[in-house]
């Protein structure tokens, strides 16, 4: 499990930035600026974890209960709130109702893991949602260019074997891709930029934390 600290983020689109030696690397722009809300010990709830929150959103639009712990708390109402498992000293190290400052978390030259969800495709065939190559197209093959092929087998186990690739809902799940770098932080507009890709479509929620390949992600000297 990442027990790394991380922040809430809103995906802005994709951009490049040119490295000293002239290469063009392909980053992700992502607005995180995150407020600590709540919090989790182990003495009361029997884990550590900061119970974080972003955006901001109008009272009636949050559940009573919600917004309870909010008013309780003492803080804005806000559009997204999300648990980060944490180790205590640093649950300990931050206070309810604080914004958290990038440079308090990352640093340039981190790796981080990136989570969201994936774009919506639909319903969609084999070719798409798993990379088949297609049926033959030649020695009269009719209506048969982008099929799946056979299921199964009549005589043994005569019946579809669970799990096996076929058209469906593809998208719109959980993605975590890991171990990407940070290129850039921009302290005063709570914007970091990350090499590569990040999960989801522009304006989309993400979230940003150590990555836990890298043991925190801090860079190599």
């Amino acid at each position: 499990m990442n027990q790394h600290p991380g922040v809430i983020g809103r995906k802005l689109g994709m951009t490049l930035i040119f490295a000293e030696d002239g290469t063009a690397v392909p980053c992700t722009v992502i607005e995180a600026g995150s407020l600590v809300v709540g919090k989790r010990t182990r003495e009361k709830d029997g884990y550590d974890a900061l119970i974080m929150g972003f955006g901001s959103k109008r009272d009636k639009l949050v559940s009573k209960a919600i917004l309870g712990q909010l008013k309780k708390a003492n803080v804005p109402t806000v559009a997204l709130i999300k648990e980060f498992r944490c180790h205590a000293d640093v649950v300990a190290s931050f206070e309810i109702g604080k914004s958290i400052a990038l440079s308090e978390l990352f640093e340039v030259g981190q790796f981080v893991d990136v989570a969201g969800r994936s774009r919506g495709r639909g319903f969609t065939g084999v070719m798409r949602r798993h990379n088949f190559k297609g049926n033959v197209r030649t020695h009269g093959t009719h209506e048969y260019k982008r099929h799946g092929g056979s299921i199964g087998s009549n005589m043994t186990p005569g019946r579809t074997l669970p799990g096996k690739r076929m058209p469906g809902q593809y998208g719109n799940a959980s993605v975590t891709v890991v171990n990407q770098r940070i290129v850039k932080i921009v302290e005063e507009e709570a914007i970091v930029v990350l090499r590569g890709c990040a999960p989801g479509a522009r304006n989309s929620l993400v979230t940003v934390r150590g990555a836990v390949k890298k043991g925190g992600g801090r860079p190599r000297a």
